[in-house]
Parts: structure tokens; C-alpha cells; sequence
């Protein structure tokens, strides 16, 4: 589907337009193919209103969970870093991060026109080393680091969904506004244009057959 720029627009509705036929059967054309796409527009923006609808319900269920899982996660850590202290907490997070290497993939995938991504995320352990003993260490500490792989794969999860919500309302304002366009500018300007131009002609075919009347009328005398 062609979409009309800015600048055609202009061109269409300052530029001054000869009362000829020609012009006429062109405008015509032109107010044909602008209500097509309109009504293509128009299609496009229920499909998508139809997407947000779908995703808003599923993002909102994912949205809570992360926010629940974040909470729970802050509370833990709180606990965790009170009871163990800053030096062993910190040693024990450094160990950690040589055991465990993050794997995530960002793949994009076309869905009704719109590029939206998807997001493959592993977390790979490669060394079978304990990081920290049960001696010296809080219990809360065991629970923190079970909660840790589900935040962020919930965090990840969350962001998939929220960037296609935000994909789909950015798309359905630029189509909206598309539609106003033709709406309130391009339709009422080419109707306006072929109403001119019909009654123009209209007006000149009846001076035209009245000259013709009076010249046939003095060719009889």
C-alpha cells in the first residue's frame, strides 16, 4: 500500500488546479485510490486495536508477576547482606559469577507489518563449583538464589512484552494520524476541488450552447 508524504499533500491542496477535464478524471482517480487506502488504514488500525486488546491482558499478568518476584527478591537480598555482611556477601556474588554465563538471543519476527523482537535467554552453567558453604552464610541466601533465576527470566519475559505493546501503540498513532489526514485534509480538499471544476465545466457547456443557440438563431434570419 502506497501512503501520501507530507509534501504530496501539499502539492494537492495549494497548488493551483486548471478546470480542464483532464484534471477532472484525475482528481476523480486520485479521491479513488485516497478512499482505498483510507479504508486500508482503517482495516490496519482494527487489526491492531484487535493485537493490543489480545497482548494487554497476557502483559499485565507477566507485569505482576515480575513486580512480585522483584519484591520478594529485594526483601531476600536486604535480609541476606544484614546477616552475612558487605565483604562475605560481595565474595560470594564474585564466585558465583564464574560459574554461570548468561546466553541471550534477539530474534525479530513480522506480525501484521510490525517488527517485533523475541527474546531466547539460557542461563549456562559451566563450572560445578560451590560458591559458598552452609557455615557463615544465611538461609535466605539459598532462597535468593533460586528467586534470582526466575527474576530474570521474568525481567526478560517483561521486556519482550512491554517493547511489543509499545511497537503496537506506536503503530496504531502513526496510522491514526495517517487516516485523520485523509479524513480532515486530502478527501475534503480533492472533493472540494472536483465540486469546482465539475460546475466550472458544467457552467461553461451552458454558455457554450446558448452562444451556439444565438449563432444558429442569426444564421436563420
Amino acid at each position: 500500500m502506497t501512503y501520501i508524504t507530507e509534501k504530496e499533500v501539499k502539492k494537492i491542496s495549494f497548488r493551483e488546479i486548471k478546470a480542464t477535464k483532464a484534471n477532472l478524471l484525475s482528481l476523480q482517480k486520485k479521491l479513488s485510490f485516497v478512499s482505498k487506502g483510507e479504508s486500508f488504514l482503517e482495516y490496519k488500525r482494527e487489526q491492531l486495536i484487535f493485537q493490543i486488546k489480545k497482548h494487554y491482558k497476557d502483559y499485565k499478568t507477566h507485569r505482576k508477576k515480575f513486580v512480585d518476584l522483584f519484591r520478594t527478591s529485594m526483601i531476600k537480598l536486604n535480609l541476606s547482606y544484614k546477616e552475612m555482611g558487605k565483604q562475605t556477601f560481595t565474595l560470594i556474588s564474585k564466585l558465583s559469577k564464574i560459574q554461570y554465563k548468561p546466553y541471550i538471543n534477539i530474534m525479530y519476527l513480522k506480525k501484521i507489518g510490525i517488527i517485533i523482537p523475541q527474546i531466547e535467554y539460557k542461563l549456562i552453567q559451566e563450572e560445578f563449583l560451590p560458591a559458598y558453604s552452609f557455615e557463615g552464610t544465611s538461609h535466605y541466601l539459598d532462597d535468593l538464589s533460586y528467586l534470582l533465576k526466575d527474576f530474570f527470566e521474568s525481567l526478560l519475559v517483561l521486556a519482550e512484552k512491554e517493547e511489543v505493546m509499545l511497537k503496537f501503540a506506536f503503530n496504531f498513532k502513526k496510522i491514526n494520524r495517517r487516516i485523520n489526514g485523509l479524513k480532515n485534509i486530502i478527501i475534503p480538499k480533492l472533493t472540494s476541488d472536483i465540486k469546482e471544476i465539475k460546475a466550472f465545466l458544467e457552467e461553461n457547456e451552458r454558455e457554450n450552447y446558448v452562444r451556439l443557440k444565438k449563432i444558429k438563431d442569426l444564421i436563420n434570419k
